[in-house]
């Protein structure tokens, strides 16, 4: 009697549940792996929300604070480049491009990059002091960061920096969704920010 009665109420929760089985988007969000007709409906909805887009993104006037690191980060739905400055910098240009020419030489920095796309970065601030002494340690042209076990970054290379203006080229795996955040501190410092999700 037992046994019947729970194939009943298994029977109405069946129903409910539209065939005994929650639908695809519910099973992958509580952790069944999708397979491969699901993983493809899937990449086209925002990871995490984000609805940052790809296009061009450009803000800020230029500044003498100069740039003085560079560091990268990794969170669930996107990597970070954290570029920081002694002082108040608000200027960046940020664009997808399959060229990145460092600045007063005009080499392109392309073939160099480790990646499947490209980010040129432009910060409207210098990465020198007043003496016109470099103030972080890279050269143009050296990989100024470690990026390995990254979901979406793949090198960060250092364009120069030539009348106010400093260059990076930055390689990913895809043409994915980035924001470009300016935020004050730590201190009298503050921070230019790049992200790049994980996936659309």
């Amino acid at each position: 009697m037992r046994t019947s009665v729970g194939r009943s109420i298994a029977a109405v929760l069946c129903l409910a549940l539209a065939g005994c089985g929650a639908p695809a988007a519910d099973r992958t969000s509580a952790g069944v792996p999708a397979g491969p007709a699901l993983a493809a409906a899937t990449t086209t909805a925002p990871s995490c929300g984000i609805t940052w887009g790809s296009g061009d993104k450009t803000a800020g006037p230029l500044s003498t604070a100069p740039l003085v690191s560079v560091q990268t980060g990794r969170h669930d739905c996107w990597d970070e480049i954290v570029f920081e400055f002694n002082g108040t910098a608000q200027g960046y240009s940020v664009r997808y491009s399959d060229q990145v020419p460092t600045d007063g030489e005009g080499l392109d920095l392309v073939p160099y990059t480790a990646g499947d796309v490209y980010l040129w970065v432009t910060l409207r601030a210098p990465a020198y002091d007043a003496d016109h002494v470099s103030t972080i340690d890279a050269r143009s042209g050296e990989h100024v960061a470690n990026v390995l076990r990254y979901g979406t970054l793949r090198d960060v290379v250092f364009g120069g920096s030539f009348e106010g203006y400093t260059t990076f080229a930055v390689g990913a795996r895809a043409r994915l969704p980035f924001r470009v955040q300016v935020l004050a501190g730590p201190g009298t410092h503050s921070r230019i920010v790049v992200d790049i999700a994980h996936r659309w």
